[in-house]
């Protein structure tokens, strides 16, 4: 019979997890028994609500910016300090600057490739040397990447998440070396509340209506997705981009 608790013992480091995806992900491995820290780059309420949910025992909060090296570097001495490995990793947070290449200024350009691709690479080179064979790296890609009638203005974020694409693949061949598992997960459309910001509710319908399914995907639907990859289910599963879409994209 299968355990209830398949990742107990293992540690977790999510960045961005006080919100969306980050949090569903959050919950869900506690679910499953790992130990996991909520990183946060501001309000301190939704991360100490969540670890209030999980259980300080199972559960630490940490504030630090994601795309600066310093800040990253403290992130981890501070899990490690706290939980002494790291066994699960999963660079999550990122932004979304939705312009055309002629209304880009240079520092959405910076923020944008910060958060999104210097944060995710330096975190890995951080956190390598506490993570042991068996360990999985999970990184956040998008299924825009994979959509042929993309719009201009999504530009500056696909090209961040095609980084992310390419550094899974390379990764995959370093770290597997190493008995450590490299993935990436790119939702399609999810209804978080980042994603509701700022649309009319006909935006919401229409980009629904391109599904299969005629909807958009729930958090949870990701998480889960994540958690598969981070436990036995993906023990064989190395250097891939699983494109978690109801279908929006196939192939």
């Amino acid at each position: 019979m299968a355990s209830t608790q398949p990742l107990a013992g293992k540690v977790a480091l999510i960045t961005g997890a006080s919100k969306g995806i980050g949090a569903a992900t959050a919950l869900e491995l506690a679910s499953l028994g790992a130990k996991v820290v909520i990183n946060y780059s501001s309000s301190s309420a939704p991360a100490d609500a969540l670890v209030q949910k999980i259980g300080a025992d199972k559960a630490l909060a940490i504030k630090a910016n994601a795309g600066d090296v310093k800040e990253i570097t403290r992130l981890v001495q501070e899990t490690v300090s706290w939980a002494g490995k790291i066994d699960i990793l999963i660079p999550n947070a990122g932004i979304s600057v939705l312009k055309t290449v002629e209304q880009t200024t240079e520092e959405d350009f910076q923020r944008t490739y910060d958060l999104n691709v210097k944060g995710p690479y330096f975190l890995v080179q951080k956190a390598l040397p506490h993570l042991s064979a068996g360990s999985h790296v999970i990184l956040l890609s998008t299924s825009l990447c994979a959509v042929s009638s993309i719009t201009p203005n999504y530009l500056l974020y696909t090209s961040s998440k095609g980084a992310i694409e390419q550094m899974t693949r390379v990764l995959a061949k370093d770290l597997g070396a190493r008995g450590i598992n490299v993935n990436a997960v790119a939702p399609g459309p999810t209804g978080t509340d980042l994603f509701f910001e700022g649309k009319k509710q006909e935006t919401i319908d229409m980009i629904a209506s391109w599904n299969p399914f005629k909807r958009l995907g729930k958090p949870e639907e990701i998480a889960r997705a994540i958690a598969f990859l981070a436990g036995e289910g993906g023990s064989w599963v190395n250097g891939q981009i699983l494109r978690v879409n109801g279908g929006m994209t196939v192939g």
